[in-house]
Formats: structure tokens, sequence, C-alpha cells
């Protein structure tokens, strides 16, 4: 019960900051996380993210029935849960609609082209997801083959998820995809964004799994190659470069 009670607290927290960075309007937005394997701690819809209190925390089981509340569940809360059930690794989902992200994503441009360290060591590259009408089971499947694998997926049209270990966490990802996105445009306006390459992405990826590996272990990389398919995702990151280098400029419509 003391863990349930500290997560309804970081909620509140996260919710609070969403709030204040304007990442969320009005009622705007979502947070969860897995209490266990079979409950998850979600917002109430119809509720300001600024100003909930931990009563107004929901517990539902995996099927999105409520089993502890007084308020709705999120709207959104079939969303969160595919992502628990394509993800055994995330601890928590966040849904916003950050202004620079989400404008992004109303122009129809995804965020994958590597262009800072930080986005690259916490996002992997943020792909665009199709548009799915909110609250919907066509937003559910539009999402689902992007979440995989990723810390952060655009919503065309929409806004942005996030996922992460706790709550606080998930929204560090949104924040640093926010920052991503302003850097990005700003490059834009300037003429240009200079693409990192793959054997630089690749340098940082191996820095981020070092930094990962149990320091009492002896480091045989076995770990490391069940962690991250270091190839796959530096194939991944090559091909967008050479379509960024092959554009006049950066831009362009692209659903990554």
């Amino acid at each position: 019960m003391e863990r349930e009670s500290v997560l309804r607290q970081e909620i509140v927290e996260v919710g609070r900051r969403l709030w204040q960075k304007g990442f969320v309007a009005a009622n705007d937005g979502n947070i969860t996380c897995r209490l266990d394997e079979d409950f998850v701690l979600t917002t109430p819809t119809g509720v300001s993210k600024g100003f909930m209190t931990p009563d107004m925390i929901v517990k539902v089981d995996m099927d999105g029935n409520t089993s502890e509340g007084y308020l709705k569940p999120s709207s959104e809360i079939f969303v969160h849960l595919m992502i628990y059930k394509e993800r055994p690794d995330v601890q928590a989902v966040l849904h916003a609609h950050p202004p620079f992200a989400t404008a992004f994503a109303v122009a129809g441009i995804s965020l994958e082209h590597p262009i800072l360290p930080e986005a690259v060591l916490h996002l992997d590259g943020v792909p665009l997801s199709p548009y799915g009408t909110p609250g919907t089971p066509e937003l559910v499947e539009a999402i689902r083959p992007y979440i995989r694998g990723r810390n952060a997926v655009l919503l065309e049209n929409h806004g942005a998820f996030t996922v992460g270990d706790s709550p606080l966490h998930a929204y560090y990802r949104m924040e640093t995809l926010e920052h991503f996105a302003k850097i990005s445009l700003l490059a834009r306006l300037l003429g240009r964004e200079r693409v990192l390459s793959p054997q630089e992405v690749y340098r940082l990826l191996q820095s981020r799994d070092r930094a990962l590996v149990n320091p009492l272990c002896e480091e045989c990389g076995i770990c490391l190659a069940e962690r991250t398919d270091l190839p796959g995702l530096v194939e991944r990151i090559t091909k967008k470069v050479m379509e960024e280098l092959s554009k006049d400029g950066i831009g362009g419509s692209n659903r990554g």
C-alpha cells in the first residue's frame, strides 16, 4: 500500500509539471503506471492535470475495468494498456501535447533524424504514427507497431506518447522530446540541420550501454546484446541519414 501511495503522489506531481510547462491544456493528457502484474494506476478523465489530488487517481485492471476510484479512468486507457502488454519493460506511460513536438506531428514530420546526442541516448529516434481518432480502437492500432522498441512516438495531428521506468522517467523523456523538437525547428529556420553520422550515433549508443552494464560483471557483452539491437538501430539511422542528405536542406513529410 505504501508503494501505491508513492506512485499516486508521483502521478500528481507529473501532472502538475505537464500543466506548468504548457504540455497540456484544460483536461488534456493522461498518465499511467503499473502497480503490479494485474493493475494499473491512471489519471481520471475530465480533470486538469495541474489540479489533481492522489485520491483522484483510478486503479484499473489490465482489461480497463475500474477496480478502485470514484472518477472515470482516462479516455485513452486502452492505448496505455496496449503499450504495457506490448512492452513488459515499460512501467509508466505518458500522453501529452507539447507544442513544438505536436507541431511536427501536425505537419506530418517525424523526429527520427539524429541531431542531438541527448535525443539519441534517451529517445532512439521518434517515429510518427498515422492518425487515429482519440479514445477509439483505431488509435490503439495506429500506435501499436510504432511503440515497439521506442521510448517516444508522435501521433499524427494529435500529440505524443513517452514511456519509462516511472512516471517521472516518462515525463523527463517528454521534456527531452519537446526540447529536441524546438531545437530542430530553430535549426531548420537557420537553414539546415547537421545530422550525426552512423559512426557518431554508434559511439553514443556504445557509451550509453557501457554505463548500463553491471560494474560487477565481466562485461562479456551478452547482456549488452540482449538489451540493445545496435546493428539494427544503426542501420535504421543510416537509412534516415541518407534520406536527409539526399534532400536540398532538411524537411519533408515522413512517417518513420
